[in-house]
């Protein structure tokens, strides 16, 4: 895509010979996709902590995240992909603000030492459980699903390896305990869109969680792909600026 920006004139036009007003919601959209190959190739995602730990996340993603973990209350959070644990803490953050004594259980294959130690003495530990293990080896799933009571409503977010294969497997394991009208969210979809980046792999245009998702939602009619409404907009956008293009599974039935 090739683009030109005139800011004495107040436009934006495309290859192709499209004009647009510089400041007009088109525009937007345009240099809002250029604008997440960019920053995610410059780590930009890589520059947040929440409340003291590493959250390698979209801001625009959390504060989605947020609205949706406030309107549905979870009571169990599952999370594949711990890292540095900055998401363990802020679903914990967002359950206590709520007053709910929901759990957290964080899922990954190694988890540092530094980030146990950092997690497991953190002010919110309490509402958090790490399991070590890669999460589609039926075990760890079966350890998962312990923590999970009759009548929960439970939530679960897939970030640990992205690979389409991986996503897939890990949608069919963990998507049975989802809550009815709860999601299951693949993240990470924006591998598709920054493939041919610096820092992107070609495979990755097809190989993303966006597709696992779309071919989990074929299979199973009881979830379908569906991005949240939005909770409150007085502007004329509609569409996020996401680093989980098509991630939102629900369940409908």
């Amino acid at each position: 895509m090739r683009i030109v920006i005139d800011t004495t004139e107040k436009t934006l036009t495309t290859a192709d010979g499209r004009h647009f007003d510089l400041y007009g919601k088109e525009a937007f959209e345009l240099i809002s996709d250029l604008w997440l190959k960019t920053s995610w190739n410059q780590k930009y995602s890589y520059t947040f902590t929440w409340l003291g730990r590493p959250i390698i996340q979209h801001p625009e993603d959390l504060v989605r995240l947020q609205e949706v973990i406030f309107a549905i209350r979870p009571d169990v959070i599952i999370e594949t992909g711990v890292a540095h644990g900055g998401s363990l803490i802020f679903y914990a953050s967002l359950l206590k603000a709520i007053g709910s004594k929901g759990r957290v259980v964080g899922i990954d294959i190694e988890i540092r030492p530094q980030n146990r130690q950092a997690i497991e003495t953190h002010e919110l530990a309490s509402y958090i459980t790490l399991i070590e293990g890669d999460s589609i080896n039926p075990e760890i799933v079966a350890r998962a699903r312990g923590f999970v009571r009759a009548g929960d409503n439970v939530m679960v977010i897939l970030d640990s390896n992205h690979a389409k294969a991986h996503v897939v497997r890990e949608l069919e394991a963990y998507a049975p305990l989802v809550s009815l009208g709860s999601y299951i969210v693949a993240t990470d979809g924006i591998m598709g869109l920054v493939h041919d980046t610096p820092r992107g792999n070609p495979k990755w245009n097809s190989d993303n969680p966006t597709y696992a998702a779309r071919e989990f939602a074929a299979r199973h009619p009881n979830f379908a792909v569906e991005e949240p409404k939005w909770r409150f907009n007085e502007s004329k956008l509609d569409r996020t600026i996401t680093a989980w293009p098509g991630a939102w599974l629900k369940r409908v039935g």
